[in-house]
């Protein structure tokens, strides 16, 4: 059992020496794999979410999101702007030190419909953008480079 957890700590330690760089995000482009999200079984997300969500330990943020989608902050901004419910964008912004938000717009010059204050994290990125569209089905969720 010691050697699980050695393991698992090593490889902790590792994504710390390594850590997420805006320049891995570039690496990915469309792709047909999709993880589905755990606990919002209408959430899938691409292997370049996924990416961020291991390399930057970052499970949260994937979390965080799908929370939202489908709450009724979210249903009430669908009723009232029906892009949102067909795409939408999601910004994780650090502010200061190590806090930070996430926002969802429904385009970049528009006001966010969401906000959530994240008051710790230690994320690696100063920015990251997520996108959200709708297939009908599902929602799925990834990078920019991914589109």
């Amino acid at each position: 059992m010691n050697n699980n957890i050695s393991t698992t700590n090593a490889e902790r330690g590792n994504r710390k020496q390594n850590p997420l760089t805006s320049g891995d995000l570039r690496n990915f482009s469309g792709d047909l794999e999709r993880f589905r999200h755990a606990l919002n079984r209408n959430v899938i997300y691409t292997p370049g979410v996924q990416y961020v969500a291991e390399k930057g330990e970052a499970y949260w943020l994937i979390d965080a999101i799908a929370s939202w989608i489908g709450s009724e902050p979210f249903n009430e901004a669908v009723a009232k702007d029906d892009r949102i419910g067909e795409m939408h964008f999601w910004t994780l912004r650090r502010i200061q030190g190590n806090s930070a938000t996430l926002e969802a717009k429904a385009d970049s010059p528009e006001k966010p419909f969401i906000v959530q204050d994240i008051e710790f994290t230690d994320f690696p990125l100063d920015k990251i953008d997520i996108w959200a569209g709708f297939d009908g089905k599902h929602w799925t969720l990834y990078l920019p480079s991914e589109h």
